[in-house]
């Protein structure tokens, strides 16, 4: 029987309930889990089908006396998440629904939601860690092989830390001027990463000099990774890698360390993304399958306010 589909606002979302929905979710991600929209979408509101059936969140913002929907920042990919597999149908329903609140849209759906028509697709490259580590290195390209013999002349340190201000401002420092994400945003996901900490949801790792760790964590850091967790995936949220990181192949280093560490667990790396091709091709060393989403646009406002920019 087709579930009815409700617009229900924040203060009335049941967050246990829908947290749970998440987790049970065959298509279950980091970025529903009601402690991160709260963090990255403050106040977004939910479509629900049925009795928390099939769920929907609505990261909407307004500027000029208009609410639209715009993806969080750190959120790559939100869309219908639902315990039971999810339909073509069920997926324009949703997108009907929401259409008829917001007449200007730009939402990732997740890679579990078929791809309604007129939606584009965007590139996501995981790696499932199952296996043992000598069988996922065996599927590394041959330059990261060569780049990852030549980071032992370097004696790097690969270490766990909780520095996510580090973590954080690194990123911002060496890639914000290209994100366009705000100041608030930055502050919002340390907020949260310092909140998961404690539950090993967020952690980070660092590169270092071996024969600089004990001078100075900073003077010595060449790449800083800063992930999140759950019981699927491990998210690459924000890594970084500094200028003389680079010329150590500190960052093949950094994530090449990090599959070593979580090797034979039933987890799935998230490179999250992309279409850059220059970080495209860095994915790619690592022998990830491509898992694409869709990021749905719609701009349905008045002509003189169509080419409106958020």
């Amino acid at each position: 029987m087709e579930q009815t589909i409700n617009y229900i606002s924040h203060h009335a979302i049941d967050k246990q309930r829908w947290n749970q929905l998440i987790s049970d979710s065959q298509n279950s991600l980091a970025y529903a889990d009601t402690d991160m929209l709260d963090a990255m979408s403050p106040g977004w509101d939910a479509l629900i089908a049925g009795d928390y059936i099939a769920v929907m969140p609505l990261t909407l913002r307004s500027k000029l006396g208009i609410k639209y929907l715009c993806q969080p920042a750190f959120c790559q990919q939100l869309g219908i998440f639902s315990a039971a597999p999810i339909s073509k149908p069920l997926v324009e329903a949703f997108l009907r629904k929401a259409s008829l609140h917001f007449r200007l849209i730009e939402i990732g759906l997740n890679y579990a939601n078929p791809q309604p028509e007129s939606v584009s697709a965007a590139t996501n490259f995981i790696l499932p860690l199952q296996h043992s580590y000598t069988s996922l290195k065996a599927r590394y390209k041959n330059d990261l092989h060569k780049n990852l013999a030549r980071t032992q002349k370097f004696d790097l340190m690969y270490t766990s830390s909780t520095n996510v201000e580090l973590g954080i401002g690194t990123y911002q420092m060496l890639y914000g001027a290209n994100m366009g994400y705000r100041k608030q945003d930055y502050e919002a996901l340390a907020t949260l990463c310092k909140k998961w900490l404690p539950s090993g949801k967020c952690f980070v790792r660092e590169v270092h000099l071996k024969n600089k760790k004990e001078n100075s964590v900073i003077d010595s850091l060449l790449a800083i990774g800063l992930f999140l967790k759950d019981e699927y995936r491990i998210y690459n949220i924000a890594s970084s890698t500094l200028p003389n990181g680079r010329t150590m192949e500190a960052n093949h280093f950094l994530f090449d360390q990090l599959i070593r560490e979580f090797t034979g667990q039933n987890l799935i790396l998230d490179f999250e993304g992309s279409d850059l091709p220059g970080v495209a091709r860095f994915y790619q060393k690592f022998g990830p399958v491509n898992q694409p989403f869709s990021f749905w646009k719609s701009n349905r406002l008045p002509a003189v306010l169509r080419c409106w920019k958020k």
